[in-house]
């Protein structure tokens, strides 16, 4: 017996071991995508196990995997209307997934673990470090708790101006829970709306959408930006000089240019469309909500099955941009388009060396924002590929546009932006999934491929290289 005992407890400790050691080979990308992986799982779980969370029938498996991969992925393609769909506690447990999934898993663990005065691991700094060497002045372990000290405020604030604008129409409870679930929808960049026509209905209401649209850009500027923003202003309450990376400086300036560029000829477009109903005052503001959206929010306010083919098209490319490094937004990202904007100018002009205000950006640094843009566009031109086939005949207009929305679809999903042109509550089986593996890797793939590229292999001693020959190009 006691023979049998010892032998238990041996086979326990040699498993705990293992179980260990599998957990120190994990590297920070499978950690970052595990940790996304487990949140959809268990989200998914909880939607389709607890009770109290439908109005109705509940989701079916693939369904409830598509609504979580959506909160958690901040993405807010539905196939059902969140607004009436869910109860209350439906909607507050997207919500929490939401939060979770836009400030990132890791973000709350580093931070509790902080919290508990425990030093970070390896791991976790390499998580959260990722931009030491563009700004080696921001202490990053500070950063992982500002991250959530300007979450919480900017939802706040959010939250607190919405309220005050519902409050007459709606009452103070109801405009409460709308105004917060609003706010941190909006800031995380998710899209996730608890009124059935999203922000159609507040097309008159010029504040509200202002509110809203500072809130996306503030959730896409980047929280790298948003700390050096903070010290610049602290150094200048002291008197003292601080200079703006060069990231941060690209991220604001790419962010400005594709708003105000994606503002006047979409207003253009849509002013006697989708906006002709409105008054001429209320357009500029509507139009400026229809590129700010595209930042990967996801918020509507026209219904885009009827806006024309050129507000969609131009939609698209603003969407495959999205937000900056470090945020809640996805896509592309607006330092990766920036740069090879950059290499293109520099190449014109017949320079090696890609430069921007003075400084010169490494070369591995250009190659890897290369690479970003090849995989994303291999990628969503897949994911259009497998939509063209299993989505033949559906969505709203049948086949007329049936490839613009297929690609609009595929471009939404992928870089987490959540707006379609009622093409999502139709899809098939195949196209669900299709979407639901397009919003995961557009959500966590990017950083895993930039990390992946990040990584040079030391080369050994004596390893030789073949030759080299040209290849002609252009």
């Amino acid at each position: 017996m006691r023979r049998s005992t010892l032998n238990g407890n041996y086979l326990w400790e040699l498993g705990t071991r293992r179980r260990a050691s599998l957990w120190r080979r994990l590297t920070a990308p499978q950690l970052f995508v595990g940790s996304f992986a487990l949140l959809i799982s268990l989200g998914t779980l909880g939607l389709k196990t607890l009770p109290g969370l439908y109005t109705g029938a509940p989701l079916t498996w693939l369904d409830a995997l598509f609504t979580i991969t959506s909160a958690v992925c901040v993405t807010g393609l539905t196939v059902v209307d969140t607004a009436t769909y869910f109860t209350r506690f439906g909607q507050a447990f997207i919500l929490v997934f939401i939060q979770l999934g836009g400030l990132g898993i890791i973000t709350f663990t580093t931070l509790i673990t902080a919290a508990l005065g425990r030093r970070l691991s390896l791991r976790n700094e390499t998580l959260t470090s990722g931009g030491t060497e563009v700004a080696p002045h921001v202490d990053f372990r500070r950063l992982t708790r500002d991250v959530v000290l300007f979450t919480f405020t900017i939802e706040g604030l959010g939250a607190l101006g919405l309220w005050v604008l519902w409050w007459p129409q709606l009452g103070w409870k109801q405009a409460l829970w709308h105004a917060v679930f609003h706010s941190i929808s909006a800031f995380c960049n998710a899209g996730f709306s608890t009124f059935t026509d999203s922000m159609i209905g507040f097309q008159h209401s010029q504040m509200t959408l202002l509110i809203i649209a500072g809130l996306i850009a503030s959730g896409g500027i980047g929280f790298l930006t948003m700390e050096e923003l903070y010290l610049r202003r602290k150094a200048k309450r002291r008197g003292r000089v601080f200079r703006l990376s060069l990231h941060s400086r690209i991220a604001l300036t790419t962010t400005g240019l594709l708003i105000v560029g994606g503002w006047v000829p979409l207003l253009a477009l849509e002013w006697s469309n989708t906006l002709g109903a409105l008054p001429s005052w209320e357009k500029p503001m509507n139009a400026l909500f229809l590129s700010v959206t595209p930042r990967t929010a996801g918020f509507v306010n026209i219904d885009y099955a009827n806006a024309c083919d050129g507000t969609n098209f131009l939609t698209i490319l603003l969407m495959s941009v999205g937000g900056s490094p470090g945020s809640t937004a996805g896509g592309l990202k607006t330092t990766t388009m920036a740069l090879l904007v950059l290499l293109v100018w520099s190449r014109f002009r017949g320079r090696e060396i890609t430069s921007l205000w003075g400084r010169s950006i490494p070369e591995e640094t250009i190659q890897r924002a290369v690479g970003v843009a090849v995989s994303c566009f291999t990628v969503v031109t897949i994911g259009l590929f497998v939509l063209t086939i299993s989505e033949t005949g559906r969505g709203p207009a049948g086949n007329h546009h049936q490839f613009l929305m297929a690609m609009f679809e595929a471009a939404s999903a992928f870089n987490t932006v959540g707006l379609s042109m009622n093409f999502t509550p139709g899809l098939s089986p195949v196209g669900k999934s299709t979407i639901i593996l397009l919003m995961f890797l557009g959500r966590v793939g990017l950083p895993t491929i930039g990390a992946a590229l990040t990584l040079v292999a030391p080369t050994p001693a004596g390893e030789f290289r073949f030759a080299y020959e040209d290849v002609v190009v252009g």
